[in-house]
């Protein structure tokens, strides 16, 4: 059975303005992802990865292109109804944790399923489980290691079982053995949820593990 595609980006472009000149990031980029596939998305740096994956996240907009999330023009939405399928429909993690410092690994872990109205208590504890985070779950973020926040960032982003899961060198202040170790357990989870994965990294040894890679070379998929 062939499964559906999830994420189509039509001829999408995305060009700054500096103080000298007009920088063209992304130049006419196609991409689709269908539900429970992995994706890698590499490139050298200045490539465009990171604002691929922010449009598509709905946190910028395009000059030009189209995004589809699950039959939905993401890119054709207002600020506010991007925000909502930011909420309700994307797991996003970063390199950098963004947990909320004053909230307890627990609270950390449900607070976007709470506020998108998708709270499964069944789910949360099986991610809680699986993620290893039982004996954590009554500590601080400032009391985890790198591995563990990553762990509870992973964990928050699929509570709300995504549509897609967006992230952004989510192992890049990670060692060795526990980047490859949260990467594993993320390809499980998004396999149990059936939802897709696409993951910028410029790792190619991480980028082997997953479904297939892409490339992005001077703001196109080569």
């Amino acid at each position: 059975m062939i499964a559906a595609i999830m994420l189509t980006v039509r001829d999408l472009a995305k060009s700054y303005r500096t103080s000298e000149e007009q920088l063209a990031v992304l130049r006419g980029v196609d991409l689709t992802l269908a539900a429970g596939e992995s994706v890698a998305l590499t490139g050298e740096s200045g490539s465009g990865k990171s604002t691929l994956l922010h449009l598509i996240a709905g946190l910028d907009k395009a000059d030009a292109g189209e995004i589809w999330l699950d039959g939905t023009q993401v890119s054709g939405l207002s600020d506010s109804a991007r925000a909502a399928v930011r909420r309700d429909r994307l797991g996003l993690v970063f390199q950098q944790f963004n947990l909320i410092p004053s909230l307890q690994v627990g609270d950390n872990l449900a607070f976007q399923a709470r506020i998108a109205g998708r709270y499964d208590a069944a789910w949360q504890d099986e991610l809680i489980a699986r993620l290893g985070l039982a004996a954590l779950l009554d500590r601080y973020p400032e009391q985890l290691s790198g591995g563990q926040q990553q762990r509870v960032a992973i964990g928050r982003a699929l509570a709300i079982k995504p549509l897609l899961l967006l992230a952004d060198e989510p192992t890049g202040n990670l060692d060795e053995a526990t980047a490859d170790d949260v990467l594993s357990l993320a390809r499980d989870l998004v396999a149990r949820t059936g939802c897709g994965f696409l993951m910028v990294t410029h790792s190619e040894r991480l980028a082997a593990t997953l479904d297939r890679q892409v490339h992005l070379h001077a703001g196109r998929i080569t």
